[in-house]
């Protein structure tokens, strides 16, 4: 008997029949395999899961990073078969939460706002360079650029070509476009997040806005997939590395594993604590106080980066829970 991989159709069918009651052996004889390997889904696995678990299937998700260590030699869809079936067998295995159709179409909505944020800083940057080629020199910083930009194009006196005063108005006007765009998807976030309860509990907490507590949410759901605050800490990478052997411990920076948008976003919630929180009137004051006067400003931001992720995991387990801002003098 062959062997060779399921199509996504053909492990729904297969699911359907099992459901029905079929016999495995009917099954495989009826499909011309022996075997059947579900691996590297990418960007279908979440899909695929949502329709398996709602024929009444217990559906579990393994990064593939967390596989790899059990394929022995080489790679074939049998040894990938072997591993996983290894791999689910680990007491200690991570799995990946299947999150609902809302969620992944707000991590979408994210990544277009990502994308598009991206491509105006390359429209700026292209725009600015073609200045310099006629020894015009544009302040940095988007605002002041979108400023100077028309005062450039105005200005007869400078050695700008017709030709490359056309390219510069219309990429200008492209990064207009761009910008009405970007606003558009900005306000779409913000209603998404004044409607959902979670993101109104998250947004309670000192650094979090509409952007990451929305992000929070697309990302993680309720985080039903971590055991404890610190998980949810270290699956954004906000705690150190370690490479500790021979009794010794030994830490290094912080991982940076995993969301590099979502940890993006908390880390710039904290930098702006840290720089404009008022502590007089909350009790993480006097804790930032301390590690400034005894670390960089940068540690201390992924130091507040780091608790912030562990308060929004209390906030997120916990229903109808948010932060309570408690006064200093009661710390």
């Amino acid at each position: 008997m062959k062997r060779a991989r399921f199509t996504e159709e053909q492990i729904i069918a297969v699911s359907k029949a099992h459901e029905a009651g079929a016999k495995t052996a009917d099954l495989a004889r009826k499909h011309g395999v022996s075997e059947a390997t579900i691996y590297n889904w990418k960007a279908s696995s979440q899909w695929l899961a949502r329709k398996i678990a709602a024929m009444g299937h217990t559906v579990r998700i393994i990064p593939a990073q967390f596989v790899k260590p059990y394929v022995k030699s080489n790679k074939s869809d049998i040894i990938d078969a072997a591993a996983i079936a290894e791999a689910v067998t680990r007491p200690t295995m991570r799995f990946v939460e299947i999150r609902s159709p809302e969620h992944i179409d707000l991590q979408a909505l994210h990544r277009v706002r990502d994308r598009m944020i991206s491509q105006r800083t390359c429209l700026i940057n292209q725009m600015r360079a073609f200045c310099l080629e006629y020894g015009i020199a544009i302040h940095q910083g988007a605002g002041k650029f979108k400023a100077d930009l028309p005062r450039v194009l105005a200005d007869e006196s400078n050695d700008l070509t017709s030709a490359m005063r056309r390219i510069l108005a219309s990429t200008f006007d492209e990064l207009r476009q761009l910008e009405l765009r970007i606003a558009e998807v900005n306000r779409e976030i913000e209603a998404i997040a004044s409607q959902s309860d979670t993101a109104r509990r998250l947004m309670t907490i000192p650094g979090i806005g509409p952007l990451a507590a929305t992000a929070l949410l697309a990302a993680a759901g309720s985080a039903p997939q971590f055991k404890k605050a610190r998980d949810m800490a270290a699956w954004l990478g906000l705690v150190p590395r370690e490479y500790s052997t021979g009794g010794k411990t030994k830490l290094l920076g912080i991982s940076k594993r995993g969301n590099r948008y979502l940890r993006r976003m908390i880390i710039h919630g904290a930098r702006s604590c840290v720089t404009h929180l008022d502590r007089s009137r909350y009790h993480l004051g006097a804790w930032l106080d301390g590690l400034q006067a005894r670390m960089h400003t940068n540690k201390v931001t992924v130091a507040l980066a780091a608790k912030i992720a562990r308060i929004a995991w209390v906030v997120m387990t916990k229903p109808g829970a948010s932060y309570e801002r408690r006064d200093p003098a009661f710390s």
